[in-house]
């Protein structure tokens, strides 16, 4: 008889499987995702798994790491072009909407806001995880307000700060409005006023 054989299989993409892992996280969050879940998504085997990314938890953080980096080139994008305010926001948010909406079985929201912050209270690793990335989104919507302000498109005594934690807490909105169900339609209409009101 011959033997199966162990370990990941040759056509084993990391890539790939972190994606299938990132989905199943996405979709049931993280205490309800098990080892099997993650190995019925990503076609490999237990030992598979934990050779490649190692245990549940760091496959939920580096399928974490995967989506923070979605946001990330939505955020160049916004910063990149020397956009106007009002159209650098709309860019920013009209990414991340397309992102929320995005899901096999409909809306999912963020990845991050919808699955980290129940862990967040219980696990110091997911809590540090969050709380840099929601610094990191706000240094970069500081980086566009401080910006606009330098051009004059807001007054030079605006708290750019303080603007840029209002803008993500409108994205966290969005996000979460997003999993709830919301249309793309009302979606896009927060995000107007958002602007027009930031802006």
């Amino acid at each position: 008889m011959t033997k199966k054989p162990r370990g990941r299989p040759r056509s084993y993409d990391p890539e790939k499987a972190l994606g299938a892992a990132l989905e199943t996280f996405w979709e049931a969050g993280f205490s309800a995702t098990s080892l099997d879940d993650l190995a019925a998504a990503t076609g490999m085997n237990r030992p598979s798994l934990y050779a490649a990314f190692g245990d549940k938890k760091s496959i939920y953080l580096k399928s974490f790491e995967a989506f923070a980096e979605n946001l990330r080139t939505a955020l160049r994008e916004a910063m990149g072009a020397d956009m106007p305010l009002g159209r650098a926001l709309e860019t920013f948010y009209g990414a991340a909407i397309e992102i929320y909406r995005s899901g096999p079985h409909g809306p999912r929201g963020c990845f991050i806001a919808c699955t980290a912050p129940a862990e967040a209270a219980r696990d110091a690793d997911i809590r540090a995880a969050l709380h840099d990335v929601l610094k990191e989104i706000d240094a970069a919507l500081t980086t566009i307000f401080s910006r606009a302000q330098a051009k004059g498109e807001i007054a030079k005594d605006a708290d750019a700060a303080g603007l840029a934690q209002l803008a993500a807490a409108v994205l966290h909105s969005i996000a979460l409005r997003a999993r709830a169900g919301e249309t793309r339609d009302g979606l896009h209409a927060l995000a107007r006023q958002a602007v027009k009101s930031l802006g």
